[in-house]
C-alpha cells in the first residue's frame, strides 16, 4: 500500500466506528471478512464457546469482530494484567477479566470512539470491576514499560500500517517474561497485487496480513524469543472465491493465487525473563 499511515488509520477507525454503531442498532458489525459473507466468514465466525457467549453482555458478541479466540489460547493466570491490542467491544478484555480475576486486570485500548463506549456499556452490564479501557493507537501504547503479563489482540495487528512500531511498543510494556499471544490474519506464499491493493481487503484484514515468516522474523527483531504461530482457520477455494467477489476482483485475479494462502493463526512469543 502507498497510502499514510494516517490515512489508512483515519479509514479503518471510520469502518470500525461504523461497525459499532451497527452493533448498537443490534446488527451484526462487519469488521474481518467482508461484503455478503462478513457475517458468516469461515475465518471469523462461532469463535467463542457457549459458556463464553453467556459470560459477557449480546452487545458484547454483536460488537465482536476478531479471527480467533486469544483468551482462550492465553493460558491467563490469577493476578496477571493483561492488556488486549484494539479492544473493540471489549468482549476478550471481560473474559480476560474473569480468567485473572479480582486480584488481576485487564485493560482495552482502542482508538475508535463508538467501539470504547460500548466496551464501557459492556463492562457495566457485565458487573466487572478489574477492567479498564484506554482511548489511544496500538502504535503508541500509553502505559508505562514494563507494565503487563500479557499482551493479546484479536486480528487487529494486520490493520496497522506500522507493524514494527506495534510489536515494538508491545515488547516495552511487557514485563520481563512476560507473553505475547496473539490471533491475526497471516499470510503464506506470495499474494496477488491486486489483493494487496485492495482497500476493502485492508479493512477487511485481508491486504495487510503478515507473511507468518516475515512475522516470526519482526518479533525476533521486536527482541522476542520463542515465536510461533498455530494455524487455525484459512480460506479454501469457494471462499477465497467468495472474497473476490465481494470485493469486485472476481476475473481479475485467481483464485488459485489465494486458496489456502490466507488464514487465521494464533502468534505467540515471549520477552525474555532478566538473566
Amino acid at each position: 500500500m502507498t497510502m499514510s499511515t494516517p490515512d489508512l488509520t483515519t479509514i479503518v477507525r471510520e469502518r470500525y466506528g461504523e461497525a459499532a454503531k451497527q452493533a448498537a442498532s443490534g446488527l451484526k458489525g462487519c469488521g474481518c471478512g467482508t461484503g455478503s459473507s462478513g457475517g458468516t466468514d469461515p475465518i471469523t465466525s462461532n469463535l467463542y464457546s457457549g459458556a463464553e457467549s453467556s459470560a459477557v453482555p449480546s452487545l458484547a458478541m454483536a460488537a465482536s469482530l476478531g479471527c480467533g479466540n486469544p483468551t482462550a489460547l492465553a493460558e491467563l493466570r490469577a493476578g496477571e494484567i493483561v492488556l488486549d491490542l484494539g479492544s473493540g467491544g471489549g468482549i476478550d478484555v471481560l473474559l480476560s477479566a474473569k480468567r485473572v480475576g479480582p486480584t488481576g486486570k485487564a485493560y482495552g485500548l482502542d482508538m475508535t470512539d463508538e467501539m470504547l463506549a460500548i466496551a464501557r456499556q459492556n463492562q457495566v452490564s457485565a458487573g466487572v470491576e478489574n477492567v479498564e479501557f484506554l482511548k489511544g493507537q496500538i502504535e503508541s501504547i500509553p502505559l508505562p514499560d514494563a507494565s503487563v503479563d500479557v499482551i493479546i489482540s484479536n486480528c487487529v495487528i494486520n490493520l496497522s500500517g506500522d507493524k514494527r512500531r506495534v510489536l515494538a511498543e508491545a515488547f516495552r510494556v511487557l514485563k520481563p517474561g512476560g507473553r505475547f499471544a496473539v490471533s491475526d490474519v497471516l499470510t503464506r506464499g506470495d499474494i496477488p497485487a491486486a489483493v494487496r491493493e485492495s482497500m476493502a481487503l485492508w479493512t477487511g484484514c485481508v491486504a495487510g496480513a503478515l507473511d507468518q515468516a516475515v512475522f516470526l522474523e519482526m518479533l525476533r527483531d521486536a527482541g522476542f524469543t520463542n515465536g510461533g504461530i498455530e494455524p487455525t482457520r484459512e480460506y479454501t477455494g469457494s471462499e477465497a472465491a467468495q472474497i473476490l467477489e465481494d470485493v469486485g476482483l472476481a476475473g481479475t485475479v485467481n483464485v488459485a493465487d489465494v486458496e489456502g494462502r490466507v488464514f487465521s493463526g494464533f502468534v505467540r512469543a515471549q520477552k525474555p525473563p532478566v538473566a
